[in-house]
């Protein structure tokens, strides 16, 4: 729960400078003159870039999270079987022989959202987190019935 706080809250100071940037991009362009409309659309693009870049990750993390709610009520989800080190932190040879473990689930049932769910998991734990990205659109996209990418 403190996660989608911590994400929400910055999610809505994000907004806020979006539009702080895009009123100035506004000001920029009602001042009429060639170099500073140019400026004023160049400076309304970041923020609509931002925006964009915002609602796919949110999309993104609130599919994850609807798979998760789903393995969880199927008694799916991965157990945290990993070592941890004095500190806490994940212990890396523990994280490796979980994440070959996954892989070879994943390779038996490519097919399988639940596999790549637990895959990406395995990632992320590694602390390879593009990877773990990856994992994670394939496993929903093979849950919303869609072919995934490459």
């Amino acid at each position: 729960m403190r996660a989608k706080i911590t994400y929400a809250l910055a999610a809505v100071v994000l907004v806020v400078y979006f539009v702080l940037v895009g009123s100035r991009g506004v000001f920029l362009i009602q001042a009429g003159t060639l170099l500073t409309v140019t400026f004023g659309i160049a400076v309304l693009v970041l923020p609509l870039i931002g925006l964009w870049f915002l609602w796919k990750n949110t999309q993104f993390a609130r599919k994850a999270g609807l798979l998760a709610a789903e393995l969880e009520r199927e008694g799916g989800l991965p157990v945290d079987e990993l070592e941890r080190t004095p500190s806490g932190r994940i212990d890396r040879d523990s994280a490796d022989a979980v994440f070959l473990r996954r892989k070879a689930e994943t390779e038996a049932a490519p097919e399988d959202w639940r596999s790549w769910f637990r895959l990406a998991v395995a990632y992320h734990d590694a602390r390879d987190t593009p990877r773990a990205r990856k994992a994670m659109q394939r496993a929903i996209a093979l849950h919303e019935g869609r072919q995934p990418a490459a």
